[in-house]
């Protein structure tokens, strides 16, 4: 009996991903491993520190990411990636991307690929961290706005974790009022449902 439970619950934590058909534009979040994950979380108040587009190449599904640089992750290994695995995948509500349109998110996709990560999260497009990533793509290719931008200053950035990376990342010279656009943000638009998630 108890081999048949541990066989359903591993089946149950790879059905989700076995169910879903990836679609091109589709957006996926998680919680980031990396050593700013906690940072992001908690001043952010979101378990969500990490996300990417999803493109279909030869016939397989990447996550297009902003990590080191922006790059195509394969599906399964940026979820694998994650903390506990855990994921949440979203597309628009009540719209279909046209041919074009999805045209337009790779053309655009494009002009970031290989471009370095962004630690200081300024809005410029010279390094790019990963909401901005997608919600950039979107805006210039759809003229979308995923998400309500915010400053610096309306985060929480009273936790220790977050001081500590914020003195780390501008020492006495916090920008307080540059532009970022969290996971979160984005997570919560209402122009976005969720369509798979194993969370």
């Amino acid at each position: 009996m108890r081999f048949i439970f541990i066989i359903g619950l591993l089946f149950t934590s790879y059905t989700a991903i076995a169910d879903y058909l990836p679609q091109d534009g589709d957006i996926i979040f998680q919680s980031s491993q990396s050593n700013q994950s906690k940072a992001v979380e908690q001043a952010t108040n979101s378990p969500y520190s990490h996300m990417g587009i999803i493109f279909t190449k030869n016939g397989k599904p990447y996550v297009f990411e902003a990590a080191s640089k922006v790059v195509y992750t394969p599906l399964d290994k940026w979820i694998n990636r994650g903390k506990n695995k855990k994921y949440v995948i979203k597309r628009l509500k009540d719209h279909t991307l046209s041919a074009k349109e999805i045209t337009n998110l790779k053309q655009v996709a494009h002009t970031f690929e290989n471009k370095p990560y962004d630690i200081w999260f300024g809005w410029d497009d010279n390094y790019i961290y990963c909401s901005e990533l997608v919600w950039k793509i979107y805006n210039k290719a759809l003229n979308l706005k995923i998400g309500k931008l915010q400053t610096i200053k309306d985060f929480n950035l009273t936790s220790p974790a977050v001081k500590q990376k914020l003195k780390q990342r501008y020492g006495d010279k916090i920008p307080y009022q540059e532009t970022v656009i969290s996971p979160v943000a984005m997570f919560n638009s209402p122009l976005l449902i969720t369509v798979d998630k194993n969370w």
